[in-house]
């Protein structure tokens, strides 16, 4: 595979704790990945390690074949990358727009601006004057997906972004996924619903304690292979 982004052997701690036992990974530009995994898995810990968030050592994470690993976030997210995080993050003094606008700081040329999310998702037009925090939970994942897309990355990270939502909010938020995808968007999507995961990808990862347990077409691997994965039995 011609990888836009790759890891080999990626490890990672917290202090003394090793969260990531040596993760290969690898993603095709224009590709959509999902992985799953249960809670304390390394899912999130893999997304902070992609975005310099938790420290990597550098030739562990690539990105169009140069090594990034434990760069500054702002300098990954200004070569490409960009990371919806697990529990949205916003800035709570600050409107809707203004957190918008906050993803754009790395100047990045694309198709991605303030009309073009207010397209995406109109609700967030008729609310931009409006303190961030004010809105609904669905809302504020719009935000924040929005947020990371103003920043016009060539990989997007969403992490989580059917954490604690109702699920038809889940289902509207998902439904924007084509659309951002159409972009040419290359996307990885961390999720613990595994039928939304396999839904949403061309490809899936499981996680579990760390390691990689599984890896597949998402329409090829069964719910009995994902299971022993997800579950280490």
């Amino acid at each position: 595979m011609n990888a836009i982004l790759r890891t080999e052997g990626l490890t990672a701690f917290y202090g003394d704790a090793q969260a990531l036992f040596g993760i290969d990974f690898a993603l095709a530009a224009g590709e959509s990945v999902a992985i799953i995994g249960a809670n304390g898995a390394g899912k999130s810990t893999f997304m902070k390690a992609l975005t310099g968030l938790i420290k990597a050592p550098r030739d562990q994470v690539l990105f169009n074949g140069e090594p990034i690993g434990g760069l500054p976030t702002g300098e990954i997210v200004r070569r490409g990358i960009a990371l919806v995080p697990e529990g949205r993050r916003l800035f709570p003094s600050l409107s809707v727009e203004e957190n918008l606008l906050m993803g754009a700081f790395a100047k990045r040329a694309g198709p991605w601006t303030l009309a073009r999310l207010f397209e995406l998702f109109p609700v967030l037009e008729q609310r931009r004057r409006d303190p961030a925090t004010a809105l609904s939970g669905g809302q504020q994942q719009m935000v924040a997906i929005g947020r990371a897309l103003m920043s016009n990355p060539t990989v997007l990270l969403c992490d989580e972004l059917s954490l604690g939502l109702a699920p038809i909010v889940i289902l509207e938020i998902y439904k924007a996924l084509p659309a951002i995808c159409a972009e040419g968007m290359t996307v990885v999507i961390v999720e613990q619903d595994v039928g939304a995961a396999q839904q949403m990808s061309r490809r899936l990862y499981c996680f579990q304690e760390g390691r990689v347990a599984l890896q597949g077409a998402s329409d090829v691997l069964t719910r009995e292979q994902i299971s022993q994965a997800y579950f280490g039995v």
